[in-house]
Parts: C-alpha cells; structure tokens; sequence
C-alpha cells in the first residue's frame, strides 16, 4: 500500500524540530568521556573487595613461611600430642607450649643458635632455655642439660637427654618445648610451632610426624 504524500509529510518530523533534538557534538563527546570514567570507577570499586579477600590473613589460621633458623628440637620430627593453649589473660591456667611426645633418654637438640640461659631445675623440673639470636627464648622440660649456663649453641646441637615423668603425657616421655620473647609478667609467649612454619596444626595420633 502506497502512502499518500500529504501523510507522508504531515508524519515527518520537521527539520527544526530535529535540529532541536539532535545533540551537539562536543556534548555527545563529553558524555562519552563521562561514562567510560564511570565505567572505569565501578570496575575498580569492584576489585577492591577481590585483592582484599585474595591476601592471607594470619588470624585465619595460613600457615607462615617457616624460619629456616629454627629446627625440631626432637630428630625426627615428633609428634604433638598437647598443643598450644595461651589462655586469655596472663594469670589465667593454659599451656604455654607444646608437648612431643618421644622416649627417655632421647637427645634433644637446640632449636636454634643462641646462648644458654638456664640449665638447672625449675619447680622439680630439669629444665634448658636458650635465648636466641632474635631475642626470642626458647625452654625443654623435663631434659638432663648437657650444657652449662652462658655456652653458645648451635641449632641442631644436642643440649641435654630427655627425663620421663612429665605430668599428662600420654606417650612414654614428652619433651615440653616452649618459646616466648620477654620474662616474667612482660612475657609474651609463642606457638613453638610458628619457629617453624607450622602456625596452622591439629593433634595428630602418636604414629603422626609434627
């Protein structure tokens, strides 16, 4: 069907009107340029949450690195059979280490370099402590020290025998090893297992290494 010309004007949108309405070049361009930025900041403030969730956090229990100054105290590596358990405040009861569980009479070795602090008994315990080169301190317990007060140690140097009897120990023997920075009530103790690298752990059966 053919429209009649008449029709065909009256519906065409005048000249004018279209000039009225069509937008100008530098604006058409201006809005082009404004939404690209717009774009260009929404991606970005979508991205932010990603990297943020993508970094490991330590509270979220991501193994660290482990410190290549430190080692086992015990060869092989033993296992835990009592972890850490630093209570909330400082005078409340916890465990303020770890307990590996081995035998009487095994070699336990320094976890790092360092100088001996102590080697005597504590509390009817023998105990060991070696300060090391980081400031931080190191204590095994119960364990016949082979060293002297004020000896330098090496990491991997036998420091003394394990003695039997450590309260609660399910094993034949448990070497208590312990790691703290500071003494007395300005002592902040430390998850051993940090030493090494294995901040995230669970209780493993006896026949389970560290």
């Amino acid at each position: 069907m053919t429209i009649p010309l008449r029709l065909r004007r009256a519906l065409a949108i005048p000249l004018r009107l279209r000039r009225a309405l069509a937008i100008p070049l530098r604006l058409r361009r201006a809005l082009a340029i404004g939404v690209a930025e717009l774009v260009a900041v929404v991606s970005l403030l979508l991205a932010v949450p990603t990297l943020v969730a993508a970094q490991p956090s330590p509270a979220a229990g991501v193994a660290s690195a482990p410190d290549s100054r430190y080692s086992a105290p015990l060869s092989p590596r033993p296992t835990v059979v009592r972890g850490f358990d630093e209570p909330t405040r400082r005078w409340q009861p916890g465990h303020r280490g770890i307990d590996l569980a081995t035998a009487s009479g095994t070699a336990v070795l320094a976890a790092g370099d360092g100088i001996v602090r102590f080697a005597g008994v504590v509390a009817g315990k023998p105990t060991v402590s070696i300060e090391h080169d980081d400031g931080v301190i190191t204590t095994y317990e119960p364990v016949h020290a082979a060293v002297r007060q004020g000896a330098r140690v090496r990491g991997g140097q036998v420091i003394g025998t394990v003695d039997g009897g450590h309260p609660g120990c399910p094993a034949a023997a448990c070497l208590h090893w312990g790691a703290r920075r500071g003494s007395g009530r300005a002592a902040d103790y430390l998850n051993p297992l940090a030493l090494l690298g294995a901040v995230r752990v669970r209780l493993k059966p006896l026949d389970g290494p560290v």
